[in-house]
Order: structure tokens, then sequence, then C-alpha cells
């Protein structure tokens, strides 16, 4: 058992790299090579594919009581969240994406408080304050900063935080009734319905001839990395640790991009990327955390 804990924290440890890398490596190739909407048709199409996939080895049927909130599942957790995370992440700073995303945990809590009335301590509540004035500061920063910062695409991110965050609410109960498998690849085929009519001319007036092998190498980590492999070895932790051991892997993610653009600022020489590390990111980015960890730290039991 030990040694499955073990491999589960690696999972997460590897989930939670590629997560952080993806924000520099997707950037890199919007809009130049290809625009946002066609690079998530183009992730959600083959995600459908690779999960179905699996799913011919799970037999398992869902009840059609379940259709509309799988549905909904759907529209929020792989087709909404990710047309707004590749806009945003196309207009802004990967750090500023990866500090934004990690107030995830806040959106859901503050979900969870309206939709399924869980109870908010005076801990969380002072969590979910410190957490936000950390993002709402960095989105204003956002177009005084320099860089490849924005305030339009600090936003976008943050309604793609607030609608993942949904998805996470509503998907629990499928979560808990079905195989995490079936979820995932309903979730997808209906993102991949919504996704269609917005990625579609997009995706047709991509002029692939001017694709480089790097260009599809890019595309190719996104598609297996951080839409497949990413999503497995969250599953497969679920597995063995607690959904709050999980989600506090998070923290990892801005470090992670603090890294690759520092690498790619003072290794690789890449002028892009320059300015957007200071002092104001770093400052809202420990108001982040800290507001995230006072959500998660369990409170203390009574002897």
């Amino acid at each position: 058992m030990t040694k499955n804990i073990y491999k589960a924290h690696f999972a997460l440890l590897g989930a939670n790299i590629i997560y952080g890398v993806n924000y520099i490596i997707a950037k890199g190739i919007m809009p130049d090579k290809i625009g946002p909407s066609a690079f998530v048709f183009i992730r959600v199409f083959c995600g459908t594919l690779l999960f179905w996939a699996i799913k011919l080895f799970i037999k398992e049927n869902v009840e059609r009581k379940d259709i509309f909130r799988l549905a909904l599942c759907g529209f929020f957790g792989a087709a909404a969240n990710q047309l707004l995370f590749f806009h945003g992440i196309n207009l802004t700073s990967p750090i500023d994406a990866s500090i934004i995303m990690t107030t995830i945990p806040v959106i859901v809590l503050i979900y969870s408080y309206f939709l399924l009335k869980e109870k908010i301590t005076s801990r969380k509540l002072l969590g979910i304050s410190i957490g936000s004035i950390g993002a709402i500061a960095l989105i204003m920063h956002g177009n005084n900063s320099g860089g490849t910062s924005s305030l339009l695409g600090n936003f976008l991110v943050v309604l793609n935080a607030a609608t993942y965050s949904l998805y996470l609410v509503i998907v629990k109960p499928l979560m808990k009734k079905y195989h995490a498998i079936t979820v995932i690849s309903w979730v997808f085929l209906f993102g991949f319905i919504f996704v269609f009519p917005f990625g579609i001319s997009d995706l047709i007036s991509t002029d692939f001839a001017a694709f480089s092998l790097n260009t599809y190498l890019v595309i190719g980590f996104v598609v297996i990395f951080t839409t497949f492999f990413a999503y497995l070895f969250n599953v497969y932790a679920l597995n063995y640790v607690s959904p709050s051991v999980n989600s506090s892997y998070i923290y990892l993610q801005p470090a992670i991009s603090f890294i690759m653009v520092s690498i790619y600022a003072y290794v690789l020489m890449d002028n892009t990327y320059i300015q957007d590390i200071n002092a104001v990111k770093i400052l809202c980015c420990l108001l982040v955390i800290i507001g995230v960890y006072l959500l998660s730290k369990a409170p203390k039991k009574l002897a």
C-alpha cells in the first residue's frame, strides 16, 4: 500500500509539472501558427477519441436521467473552460495564468456554499478573502506590468477558472456513481459537440502548410500529455490519496511556470518573457497560495 501511495504522489507531481509547463508551451504557437479555437477543437477531438478508446474496455452504461448533467459537465468542463483558457493564455502571461488557476479551490468553495449548502467557516472566509485579494490585484495589474500580461487575458483565465470550478461541483455526484473514465468520456464527447461551432471555421482557415515540426510537437504535447496523461495521473492518484492532497499539488503550477519563464528569459535569452517576473506578481502569488492553504488546511480535532 505504501508503494502505491508513493506512486500516487509521483503521478500528482507528474500531472502538475505537465500543467505548469503547458502554460508557456501552449502559448508558444498561438496565434502565429494556430488560433486558440482551432487548438481547442483539435485538443477536445483527440481527447474524445483517446478516452473513448479506453472506454471500450469499461462495460458501463449511464442512466438517461444523467445525460443532461453530463452535457452540462461537457459544456463547463471541456468546452467553455478550454476555449476561455486558450484565448486567455493567447493574450496574457503564462505566470499570470498559472497564479490565477490556483484560485480554483477558492471558487469551488463559493460554488459549494451556494449549490451544495456547504458551510463556510471563519478560517475559510479568511482564505477566500486573502486569495481573492491576490487574484484581483494580479488581474488589475495586467495592463500595467509590462511583459506579456493583459487585463483581458487575465479576465478570460478567471472565467476559465470559474467555469472549471463549476464543473468540479456538478460532476461530483457522477464521479461517485460511475467509473471516472465513463464520466470523462461523455464529458469530452459533449464538450466536442459544444466546441465544434466555435472551432471549425478557425480550423478550416488554419494554414497547416506553415506548420513546423515544433508546431506538431507542441500540439502533440497538449493532446497526449496535458489532456490525456495528466488526467489519467490524477484519476490514478485519487485511488490512494485524498482529494485535498490532490488539490494541494496545484501550488506547484506557478512555481513550474516561474521556472519555465526564467529558462526562456535568462537561459534561452527570449526577450518575450523577460518582464513577466516582478515583485507584484510574486506577492500576488503568495497571497493566493496563503488563501488556498487556509481553505485546504483541515481543522484541528478536539482530543
